[in-house]
């Protein structure tokens, strides 16, 4: 791997090894986590963490970044925003941290931009919702693809498929909420008409009232489900259990292998928008990201005997952005750090090619997303 260019209470983790000779822990330099390794986005904050434990011990087994350890201190959330808060406090007024990087969903990622322009501290999100950068802060930006961007790939591949009357399911709050804004504020782009309009709580057991009503609809032709956790998983098998007949949607936010080993065939013939990350092997030979997400997948799996993930690669994306940005700057100095991460130029990563600017804190273009199709239990690259 090119290195050079790149639930309850919480526990603070320090993890690698210096190959030269011991350093102070003034001396290192403090990449500041917090993830929802517990709770209902832990689909997403597990492999996060995995992510950041493999690299910051790469790293620092090739020497760290501009010749000094880096010290990783993460903090578990547990899904909830206002744990996030007050970790990111923490991490800035006690831990004295350099840079800081999670936010495994959007509401946790939106909770703390307040703190985070405030403090005027880097910061790189992992969470979904085009809001954490749009508009843009100063101090804030993130890696993977928005909601707004799967709501387009979705709409697209709806309109080459003849759908016109679509049904939408939601959460009701940060990912699925943001998404199905912008999927309902796209739609007539792309000659969509949404007739049926329906609601769920990521922590619902249950679903088929709302499935109900959605089938409901005359002449509805597709279903588009937006969410990420657990909730599209609950969605899925009731979707299976009323034996839905039409061609059913999600968005990147259920792109794990997690999410196909809780549904089973339950989700064969759905469709979704993905990065690289999702079928390495499926790319074309001369596709850019191919090396990167091939051998990172390798590592990952070899390391935790468990399939890597889109979601691991957003942790991928968030800390190699941050240390590569410190690197550039060739200082830990904040303002620095910051104008490095927003002048990033074709930098590749799980989530696509990143080109940054004073006016794009995340740096992708549509061309980030693959559509891909589940057949039998795994995904299969549609375009």
């Amino acid at each position: 791997m090119n290195w050079k260019r790149m639930a309850g209470a919480a526990l603070a983790i320090t993890v690698g090894m210096s190959t030269t000779a011991p350093v102070k822990a003034a001396d290192d330099i403090k990449v500041g986590a917090f993830l929802s390794v517990t709770g209902v986005m832990s689909l997403m904050g597990d492999p996060e963490k995995k992510t950041l434990d493999l690299l910051i011990e790469k790293v620092n087994a090739q020497g760290g970044i501009l010749g000094r350890k880096v010290t990783l201190i993460t903090y578990d959330d547990g899904s909830e925003p206002e744990k996030a808060t007050t970790f990111v406090k923490r991490m800035i007024e006690n831990d004295k941290v350099d840079i800081i990087i999670g936010g495994s969903g959007t509401p946790t990622s939106m909770a703390v931009l307040g703190l985070i322009e405030r403090a005027q501290i880097p910061y790189v999100s992992m969470g979904g919702g085009v809001g954490i950068v749009e508009p843009v802060r100063k101090w804030t930006f993130k890696v993977p693809q928005t909601d707004k961007m799967a709501a387009e790939k979705v709409l697209g591949d709806m309109k080459k498929r003849g759908f016109t009357k679509v049904g939408i399911l939601s959460e009701n709050v940060g990912f699925g909420k943001s998404g199905h804004d912008q999927t309902v504020a796209l739609a007539s782009k792309y000659g969509v008409e949404i007739i049926a309009d329906e609601v769920y709580s990521p922590k619902d057991p249950d679903v088929t009232a709302q499935l109900t009503k959605i089938r409901g609809a005359t002449g509805m032709q597709a279903l588009f489900v937006f969410g990420t956790g657990n909730g599209p998983a609950v969605v899925t098998k009731n979707i299976k259990q009323l034996g839905f007949t039409v061609p059913v949607y999600q968005s990147h936010g259920v792109a794990s292998k997690e999410f196909l080993k809780l549904v089973g065939t339950a989700a064969d013939g759905m469709r979704l928008p993905a990065g690289a990350l999702a079928a390495p092997e499926q790319l074309a030979a001369n596709d850019a990201q191919k090396p990167l997400v091939s051998e990172f997948k390798k590592e990952f799996e070899g390391r935790y005997k468990s399939d890597v993930n889109t979601l691991a690669g957003h942790g991928y994306d968030g800390l190699m952005l941050a240390l590569d940005a410190i690197k550039r700057a060739g200082t830990t100095d904040k303002a620095k750090v910051r104008e490095a991460l927003e002048t990033t130029k074709g930098y590749v990563g799980t989530a696509g090619v990143v080109n940054m600017s004073p006016t794009d804190h995340l740096g992708l273009g549509l061309d980030a997303f693959h559509m891909l199709e589940i057949k039998n239990g795994d995904w299969v690259l549609v375009d």
